[in-house]
């Protein structure tokens, strides 16, 4: 077995020990989350993902660490806007809140094998086309462009009008309740998929859209050109994204609550997707300045304080009032109720 092969090993017995012991112990089946439980849960799996760091680091040495570390902070930090949409699919078919836990846990794994399939692909295509970085660095910085001018009140998603709800619609037979927390239920004898079966289809859905700006990310902040490519830049961007996703559930818990004072997140993320973006495009002349190594620590860096001072300028100005977004709460719930 080679140090690979042990580390994809290690990682994948560390995963199943960790839904196991978060399954058993953490989580209780249809029972409300409190925001200390979702504190501890996320202590949990952000300690893990930095464990699984310092084991990277022993066994392959820093830049890949370094590089694992700077793709998993970029996919946390986007799964904070996963999140925002998140709670709109849960109050636009009236999950109730017993149900959190579990729909997102199926929506989450299911979003994983997506993910999964998905970077094989993309590895798969870049290693034949090295030209595609340049495609996906110009389509960062393009995203990057428009989200850091976008008015988040411009175009808000409504599940109920999404694609993939309207695809549900035309093709299965959707019924307009829970089902008392089931997937699918038999009414005049014939099978139904209740909105809970809904919503873990759009969860797992949307996080794939997201992941078409994380994951060129990621493939932005890891080294592409050398030899052991297949092997350690495969395993930073796997492992990195399913602890991020994996994550995702506990920190919904913690922040669905305060994800709407995160006001300039966005633009911090912006920042930092305009900066792999350029990365990207300029890699040819930047290796001929700067070493690799150099290279982890700067995209390190700049994910950090982005991202860190975008949080922390939103908790300081606080623009949004809050009683504002109690009202467009209460909007929406009218809305759907007529």
């Amino acid at each position: 077995m080679n140090k690979t092969q042990l580390l994809y090993l290690v990682f994948s017995a560390v995963i199943l020990i960790a839904l196991v012991f978060d399954l058993g112990l953490l989580s209780k089946k249809n029972k409300k989350v409190t925001i200390k439980q979702a504190l501890y849960q996320t202590f949990f799996w952000v300690g893990l993902a930095l464990a699984f760091c310092i084991f990277l680091w022993i066994e392959n040495g820093q830049k890949p660490a370094l590089e694992y570390l700077s793709a998993y902070l970029m996919e946390w930090s986007l799964s904070i806007d996963n999140i925002f949409v998140f709670i709109l699919i849960f109050s636009a078919f009236s999950v109730k809140e017993k149900d959190y836990g579990r729909v997102l846990l199926i929506g989450i794994l299911m979003a994983i094998v997506f993910r999964i399939i998905f970077i094989t692909v993309g590895v798969a295509l870049v290693e034949k086309f090295h030209w595609l970085l340049y495609i996906f660095g110009a389509f960062l910085v393009y995203t990057g462009y428009k989200m850091f001018g976008s008015d988040e009140d411009d175009g808000e998603f409504n599940p109920q009008q999404s694609k993939v709800y309207k695809f549900l619609k035309k093709f299965l037979p959707l019924a307009p309740h829970d089902g008392g927390g089931k997937f699918a239920v038999v009414e005049n004898g014939k099978k139904f998929y209740t909105t809970l079966f809904v919503v873990v289809i759009m969860l797992a859905a949307i996080d794939l859209v997201f992941a078409l700006d994380s994951i060129p990310a990621v493939m932005g902040i890891v080294d592409t050109k050398t030899p052991d490519y297949q092997t350690t830049a495969r395993l930073v961007i796997y492992t990195s994204n399913i602890f991020a996703v994996l994550g995702l559930r506990s920190l919904f818990f913690l922040l669905r609550g305060a994800v709407n004072k995160f006001d300039y997140l966005p633009q911090g993320i912006a920042i930092v997707l305009i900066f792999i973006g350029l990365k990207m495009l300029g890699e040819h002349w930047i290796n001929q300045w700067v070493d690799k190594t150099t290279q982890v620590f700067i995209s390190l860096g700049i994910i950090m304080v982005c991202l860190g001072g975008s949080i922390f300028y939103s908790i300081f100005m606080d623009k949004k009032n809050p009683e504002d977004m109690d009202a467009k709460l209460v909007e929406r719930d009218d809305d759907q109720a007529h």
